[in-house]
């Protein structure tokens, strides 16, 4: 009974042995791959502000954001009852334009 007792003590001693050896060798490539799932996760989903740090937004809140500037450029590059820039643009280049005359 002691005989088999030191016999799987030895085995269980020499998978344990082998498996920290692979957690050496392969653990490292494994560890690096989740923290960068981890940086890549933190990017897209945001992070919440904590002391001495501010938040940063998630990509969905940056697409937003991005979105509402978009909007805000292509209101003022179109004509809308003279409030925009291109309404501007159009009246100062009309003050500022030479009448057509003959021949021209």
């Amino acid at each position: 009974m002691t005989d088999q007792l030191g016999a799987w003590v030895a085995i269980v001693g020499g998978v344990l042995v082998i498996l920290g050896m692979l957690w050496r060798v392969a653990g490292l490539p494994i560890r690096r791959i989740a923290e960068r799932q981890d940086e890549f996760r933190e990017d897209w989903t945001g992070r919440p502000a904590r002391p001495g740090r501010p938040a940063v937004p998630g990509v969905m809140e940056r697409l937003a954001a991005i979105e509402a500037r978009v909007t805000a450029v292509e209101h003022e590059m179109r004509p809308n009852s003279g409030s925009s820039l291109r309404d501007a643009v159009d009246r100062v280049e009309q003050a500022v334009r030479p009448p057509a005359g003959p021949g021209t």
